[in-house]
């Protein structure tokens, strides 16, 4: 009966092992969710941005430089969700609509 025991702790222990260890089809998901067109963001090609005026071309043309899925206007005042999405371009804003602060999540 304990030899029992210990060979089924034994399985459990190498089951839950496993459930913590990556695997190579985790970044080939990874790799294929890039060849898709879902690239991490990367502000620093947008800073041009800053301090120039808030338009939906200036929006479009930020986001394609920093390679973002999405982007959007920050203002001071807005309400905005807390999720990190590291395809999401960020473009803050002051009250006049210049832009102050460029970031990705």
């Amino acid at each position: 009966m304990p030899l029992k025991f210990a060979t089924l702790g034994a399985l459990l222990a190498a089951a839950m092992l496993a459930g913590c260890s990556t695997t190579s089809s985790e970044s080939a998901k990874e790799s294929a969710a890039t060849e898709a067109g879902h690239s991490r963001c990367e502000a620093s090609a947008a800073a041009f941005a800053i301090g120039k005026k808030a338009s939906p071309e200036l929006l479009e043309q930020a986001r394609a430089k920093a390679g973002a899925q999405n982007a959007r206007f920050l203002k001071p005042n807005d309400m905005i969700t807390l999720e990190y999405r590291s395809d999401r371009l960020n473009l803050n804003t002051d009250n006049n609509l210049v832009i102050t602060r460029v970031n990705c999540g």
